[in-house]
């Protein structure tokens, strides 16, 4: 039997064994979608999680929402209003982050690869664009002076250190992403020169790390390269984007983030940052550890077998759906996320079986060899975790089968 990750706080069942998440049940949950498999969010969960980063952070501290983790809308426009910021990386985020009510102002867009029509749709739209190359702020100062704007540019910075034993690692070396630290200062100096609102400095090194002393040591040292360059431009960044990297505890083994801890040496390393960012903002951009926690995706069985003595529970979702939790994106050794029997939910394991999909491959595996309570035909499967890169992240089309309902309960 192979062990499963850790079930996060704030799930309970009724007398009945019945999941509840949001307050409600899981049965309810499924008639009022009409159907499974169904990815359900706790509204309760994603604001008590931003209120517990607010005071575990330095107060003056900016927090914004990679919407990348999560762009289903209605979450989108809760975390709007709990949060600064909003952090976009494509055309379609953009839009979606401006449907959620937010100020332009307040999102800005990164990513490489950036098309001319994305530049225009955000110098119009008056967000900023963190750009990712010489070439991309060539486009964007020739497209601004084009429609006589100012265009709000800050500078991603792809750094000579990355994030120690993050999961990916987003600097240091030869990346697609930023501009190399030691380019950075003659670029910001011609963005001011040609009359751009230079906004600041995008420093991302990497992501899904839970070692907090080694995040808190990335942090000073991006704090420092950012008073580095300002000094050699010889201007103030307005604000200084210290990227993410916060990770989940998803699997057996896995200690959960001390963001206390980080927060507190974050705390220290702006205190004692150096005078030409005495007045600087800072800010972080977090997704999965905001979102992650607060979601479920459920799935109903739709046939058991047995296999040369292995039990197999076929379910009616799958990595078309869950592409993390089947192993298949970035893991390089397959480990089970947190899963229950949704209307079991706190029963003892009476057995061992694997939770498989409904895809025509053996890739397609929600849980391998899991100990559950008995589940028959009809029964539903939760699998935890489930709040960050699951619907957006997988490929819905493979094999013709439907997209998975969402739902936001609790707002």
């Amino acid at each position: 039997m192979k062990p499963a990750g850790a079930i996060p706080l704030g799930y309970a069942a009724d007398d009945d064994f019945m999941l509840r998440i949001g307050g409600e049940r899981v049965d309810a949950l499924i008639a009022a979608a009409g159907d499974t498999p169904l990815f359900v969010y706790d509204a309760a969960l994603l604001a008590a999680r931003v209120a517990r980063l607010r005071a575990a952070m330095p107060g003056q501290l900016a927090i914004h929402y990679a919407v990348k983790a999560n762009p289903y809308p209605p979450l989108v426009a809760w975390m709007a209003a709990l949060v600064d910021g909003l952090d976009v990386a494509s055309a379609g985020e953009l839009h979606r982050a401006l449907d959620s009510g937010i100020g332009a102002g307040r999102i800005s867009f990164a990513g490489p690869g950036k098309r001319d029509r994305e530049l225009e749709a955000a110098i119009v739209a008056g967000t900023t664009l963190n750009l990712e190359s010489a070439g991309e702020a060539d486009r964007a100062l020739m497209i601004a002076d084009r429609l006589g704007r100012v265009p709000r540019l800050a500078v991603r910075v792809n750094p000579d250190f990355d994030l120690r034993g993050s999961g990916m690692r987003m600097g240091g070396g030869a990346k697609p992403f930023g501009i190399d630290a030691a380019e950075v200062p003659a670029l910001i100096r011609r963005l001011i020169a040609a009359g751009a609102d230079w906004q600041g400095l995008h420093i991302f090194a990497g992501s899904q790390a839970l070692d907090a002393a080694a995040i808190a040591e990335t942090q000073a040292a991006t704090v420092a390269l950012a008073a580095s360059i300002a000094e050699a431009v010889g201007a103030v960044p307005p604000l200084v984007n210290l990227g993410g990297g916060f990770g989940i505890a998803y699997f057996p083994g896995d200690v959960p983030l001390a963001v206390e801890q980080v927060g507190a040496a974050l705390g220290e390393t702006l205190a004692a940052r150096a005078p030409i960012l005495a007045e600087s903002a800072f800010a972080i951009e977090l997704g999965r550890w905001l979102v992650g926690e607060a979601g479920v995706y459920l799935t109903r069985i739709v046939d058991r077998k047995t296999s040369h003595g292995q039990v197999f529970l076929v379910t009616d979702g799958g990595l078309h759906h869950q592409l993390a939790a089947s192993g298949n994106f970035g893991t390089v050794v397959r480990r089970n996320y947190p899963i229950a029997v949704a209307n079991r939910f706190g029963r003892a394991v009476e057995e061992e079986v694997s939770v498989v999909g409904c895809l025509c491959t053996p890739l397609d595996r929600l849980g391998d060899q899991v100990g559950l309570p008995r589940a028959d035909v009809g029964d539903v499967v939760a699998l935890f975790m489930a709040g960050a890169y699951g619907a957006s992240a997988s490929p819905a089309a493979f094999l013709g089968h439907p997209p998975a309902i969402e739902m936001l309960v609790g707002a």
